[in-house]
């Protein structure tokens, strides 16, 4: 097969590429970073570039749904259609590429009894002499057992090369690394106190860990990226789907997960003034499909009813056997996952909550690309999962983006005038008191804003259709079609107008409508008409406005006051775990506990979706907002 030299620019990156392999395939193999929130798929429109110089294959029908004809003369094509078939000169627009994501993993920082899997043991033997030919792990071990009550350890292989010569050189005084009371890890010279180990929220989007002192407990340091699989597609299904059309698909994506987990730790243990070698310990959560793509497990089953996961239990293996570049010995625990797309994250999220302690009827939402729900309290727990669509990720949002320099992450209306003011991530302040004009898009927190704020200001209806009577200049129609300017054109980076779409409205409308039904569901299954209290988490859920969030409804009626953000808790319940090796007990004991609601099979479904489409729903009272919206409003 021929090999043509593509080239891009403005990075200069160049290289021979197969014939008939897409721009986007191209870019991934010289490590140029295009967005594709869909995965190839050929449904987001975010791979534009422009041909420069060269023959690519003729422009498709897909194209044309997202490339105007004006885009179109001026050679603008998607990198996941366009086809390679000569030497091709690419230019990729700022708006598609990968933008340093804005990656907000915060942990709350619990207290919790230091109880760590990996204990440090000082210890004193005696040399060997004639008298004593007793071999060195035999004196090791016999030591270990008279002074710590340790009498059935084994030693990890790595342990046992580095025998012999740790000994001698503490001259018969180290300090054994025993994990679990039962393997013997490591052997150092020498009094040392000092054990890490980190803990790692495996996210669709994000990937955040947590470097721990496991002598202490401290957070010693935090590192976060955006998961180098979102190359592959922006949800799970995607990921699952290329897994199955691409017969390298499952080492791609689990190659990718492994080799970003292992920058992540290597810049972490930078920032701390560490090397890989100390960590001995490792923790990991993430939802069932990353679970599954982390230990290089088959995901398919998992996009086919009923869903079954490969594994639930709770795994213990070596950090070596899935490449992870730590110490040699270092173990990895990964918390058992619930059902199908209830995974270890949200086993995280209830071990660092603790919902099964609680008198009040609690839901916790994990508002994602998948969101996550869980209801009840030290009766009864349910747990369910409803596919919310990345519009809250900034995908099929006209111009939605990640949470990256330049989105709008705050937006206010003002209800006599409605002229907008805004705030965008890297400005220190509102648009009005900055008075710049550098916006690129809108993300997620902005999105759940904007919509709010148009609700409450009677600028959409209940429905959530636009009314193009009012009379204002930011009301503007499209094609035919009203849309809603949010910065103007001097207020943006782009060179155009940021605005929201009647699908815009749509697709948030669609994904809110899952996780209320679900919600609803759950109430009704647990027999209980109110909530005491409702928790959002995950990083997401961190940066929602709750007010904004309740007049959108995104979940049932509460009483504001008791609707808060506790940051990323499946990264919390992960560096639980990691410090207190009963939490992981807890970990298995609750996940088996849980009742899993399969929302797709239950048959008021979509009666309540349908209802909880409209805003902040079609019957449900919200007496909580009585003062927050009008009641010509809310009424509608």
């Amino acid at each position: 097969m021929k090999k043509f030299e593509v080239t891009f620019q403005p990075s200069g990156k160049r290289g021979e590429i197969h014939e008939e392999k897409t721009i986007l395939e191209a870019s991934r193999e010289l490590g140029v970073q295009i967005e594709s929130l869909c995965g190839g798929e050929k449904t987001c429109g975010k791979c534009k570039v422009k041909l420069l110089e060269g023959e690519l294959s003729p422009f498709t029908d897909e194209e044309g749904k997202f490339i105007s004809e004006s885009e179109r003369l001026e050679g603008y094509r998607l990198s996941c259609s366009a086809r390679i078939r000569g030497n091709v000169l690419i230019f990729v627009p700022e708006g598609s590429l990968i933008q340093k994501h804005v990656v907000r993993k915060e942990i709350a920082g619990k207290q919790i009894e230091l109880k760590p899997a990996l204990i440090s043991y000082y210890i004193e033997l005696t040399p060997p002499s004639f008298h004593d030919l007793r071999s060195d792990c035999d004196r090791l071990k016999k030591a270990l057992s008279q002074d710590y009550h340790l009498p059935h350890l084994d030693i990890d292989y790595p342990a046992l090369l580095k025998l012999s010569r740790a000994l001698r050189e503490g001259n018969w005084k180290v300090t054994a690394v025993v994990w679990m009371d039962r393997e013997i890890l490591d052997i150092r010279p020498g009094h040392v106190k000092e054990i890490y180990g980190i803990a790692i929220d495996v996210g669709t989007t994000t990937v955040a860990g947590y470097l721990c002192n496991l002598g202490n407990g401290e957070v010693i340091a935090t590192q976060s990226m955006i998961n180098p699989q979102a190359t592959y597609g922006e949800d799970v299904m995607s990921r699952i789907n290329y897994t199955i059309t691409h017969p390298d698909g499952l080492q791609l994506l689990h190659r990718s997960i492994i080799d970003g987990l292992n920058h992540l730790i290597k810049t972490a243990v930078e920032d701390a003034r560490l090397s890989p070698d100390d960590i001995l310990e490792l923790t990991a959560v993430g939802n069932t499909v990353m679970h599954h793509l982390l230990l290089g497990m088959d995901p398919r089953y998992l996009g086919v009813s009923p869903f079954p996961p490969a594994l639930h239990q709770l795994i213990n293996l070596k950090a070596r056997d899935l490449g992870l570049r730590v110490h040699p010995s270092a173990n990895v625990f990964i918390l058992p996952v619930e059902a199908g797309f209830v995974g270890a994250d949200n086993v995280g999220v209830l071990i660092a909550e603790e919902p099964y302690n609680q008198d009040a009827m609690v839901l916790i939402i994990d508002v994602g690309t998948n969101g996550e729900l869980v209801m009840g309290n030290r009766n009864r727990l349910l747990s369910a999962s409803c596919a919310t669509g990345p519009a809250f990720e900034g995908a099929h949002i006209r111009f939605g983006m990640r949470a990256a320099p330049g989105a709008i992450e705050r937006v206010k209306i003002d209800a006599d005038t409605l002229e907008v003011d805004f705030k965008v991530i890297g400005d220190e302040g509102w648009k009005s008191n900055s008075g710049k004009g550098d916006a690129r898009g809108i993300c997620g927190s902005g999105i759940i804003d904007a919509i709010a704020e148009l609700y409450r200001n009677g600028v959409i209806d209940k429905s959530g259709r636009f009314k193009k009577e009012l009379p204002s200049s930011r009301l503007i129609l499209s094609d035919g079609k009203p849309e809603f300017v949010i910065a103007r054109k001097e207020e943006t980076s782009i060179g155009k107008e940021i605005t929201i779409t009647q699908q815009d409205v749509r697709n948030v409308q669609l994904a809110k409508g899952a996780l209320y039904a679900g919600a609803r569901l759950m109430m009704k299954k647990l027999g209980v008409e109110r909530l005491d209290k409702v928790i959002l988490a995950g990083a997401f859920g961190s940066y929602i406005d709750p007010e904004k969030a309740m007049i959108l409804g995104l979940f049932p009626d509460c009483e504001l006051k008791n609707v808060c953000a506790v940051g990323n808790a499946a990264g919390e319940g992960a560096r639980m775990a990691l410090l207190n090796r009963d939490k992981r007990l807890e970990a298995d004991e609750i996940s088996k506990k849980v009742d899993y609601m399969e929302l797709t099979i239950e048959p008021d479904f979509q009666k309540e979706f349908i209802e909880a489409m409209q805003l902040p729903h079609m019957k449900d009272p919200f007496p909580h907002l009585r003062g927050v919206v009008r009641d010509e409003i809310l009424n509608q």
